[in-house]
């Protein structure tokens, strides 16, 4: 809880710096580039740093956390924390590295606003920040343990024991632990880093989620590869689709996540587009595997029925289930669609959910780019979803951290 000190200036001064977050943000990764080149070249992803994304969502992180703590004072933006805690234990931070973001992020905020950062102001900013950072610390303490991992020491070689091209664009890799173990289950929804070495000698790390079946000896990540576009060709996407072979052995995190499938028997959405269909994957074949009757609608949007990864799996998983059903969408569908005649429902554009019989209780689950989330929640909650029942993974940084709150 912040302190009754440190409230009405926090309350007064959030205007002013929630104005400058983004040129404070940005002045804070340059000082700490600056003083520690290793955490730009092996830690953080180079992609997101050139295109302002990483700025943009410390930024929100940051102005929401505080925002909370004015206006519901004792309460701690759980949906926030939980997100950052997940993807900061995959990337094996550290308690001590929360001490030289402190460093650099406050000479950022002294820079920028200058002479309104009066003592009272940076003890209260400072407050602020430790009970944001001590909140992440103790959950991915909670994280680290439930792996089995100490602080940080999340990391195991895995074999690529499997390779296929799911789409001319999505490629299929099978892990296996390098010592021939099984691989450890995860829950259904979650996803690992991997680490590569790039030939500039860089070892870059991202995410992708685990779209096997959670209880098998191994591991499979779908690896959509990233076209230069608006942004850079993504460094790591390219070069697991031109160098990894079968036999090579990757570095790959622990499994993390909170887009998680909850038990219970109520009805499910599980909604994707493009590449996010891999955590919807993981959910259908733990629910198979169970032997579940959930009622389950599935949604899914791509270009084309060539562009979806894993379709047919993923037409076998909900034919397993009694009582599902399968909407996809395509913004340019041919041949290769399924019949209408099939147990899946097909349409032209960019998928609506509202001309969807739903029930009202449903649990959603999303992912996939930030319009579609968007689009997608905003129908749920229009139809009488309850907020809280709705939960996502959206690709790269979270730009929509707040949309729980």
């Amino acid at each position: 809880m912040l302190s009754e000190q440190s409230t009405p200036v926090i309350r007064a001064t959030l205007p002013a710096v929630g104005a400058a977050i983004e040129d404070i943000t940005d002045l804070f990764y340059r000082k700490l580039f600056d003083t520690h080149p290793e955490l730009l070249r092996d830690l953080f992803n180079r992609g997101n740093q050139a295109n302002g994304a990483q700025r943009q969502a410390l930024a929100g992180s940051i102005a929401a956390f505080a925002r909370t703590l004015v206006d519901h004072p004792g309460t701690l933006p759980e949906t926030i924390l939980g997100r950052i805690a997940h993807k900061h234990a995959s990337l094996g931070i550290t308690s001590d590295q929360y001490k030289i973001v402190h460093k650099h992020l406050f000479a950022a905020i002294a820079e920028v606003l200058g002479e309104a950062v009066t003592p009272q102001v940076a003890a209260a900013w400072d407050e602020v920040y430790w009970l944001m950072a001590n909140a992440l610390i103790a959950i991915e303490a909670g994280l680290y343990a439930q792996s089995g991992a100490a602080e940080g020491e999340v990391w195991q070689p895995m074999t690529i024991v499997e390779r296929s091209a799911e789409t001319p664009g999505a490629l299929a890799l099978t892990l296996r632990p390098a010592d021939g173990t099984p691989a450890r289950p995860f829950r259904p929804g979650q996803y690992v880093s991997v680490q590569v070495q790039l030939p500039d000698g860089a070892r870059q790390i991202r995410q992708y989620s685990l779209s096997s079946a959670p209880d098998r000896p191994e591991w499979r990540i779908s690896v959509k590869r990233v076209e230069a576009g608006a942004g850079p060709a993504g460094e790591v996407s390219s070069w697991l689709h031109e160098r990894a072979r079968v036999g090579d052995v990757l570095t790959v995190s622990a499994a993390f996540g909170d887009l998680t499938l909850a038990d219970g028997d109520g009805p499910l959405l599980l909604a994707s587009a493009g590449i996010g269909c891999t955590p919807m994957l993981a959910m259908l074949h733990h629910l198979a595997a169970t032997g579940s009757s959930r009622p389950v609608t599935v949604v899914h949007a791509d270009r084309t029925p060539a562009d979806h990864a894993h379709l047919d799996e993923l037409r076998s998983l909900v034919d397993e289930l009694p009582h599902a059903a399968l909407h996809l969408w395509y913004e340019e569908p041919d041949a290769q669609a399924p019949a209408p005649t099939t147990p899946a429902r097909v349409s032209r554009g960019r998928a609506d959910v509202s001309t969807l019989p739903l029930p009202h209780d449903l649990t959603a689950y999303l992912c996939g780019p930030l319009p579609f989330l968007r689009t997608i929640r905003g129908d749920l909650l229009r139809h009488g979803v309850a907020p809280q029942a709705i939960h996502y993974e959206v690709f790269g940084p979270d730009l929509w951290l707040a949309a729980d709150q």
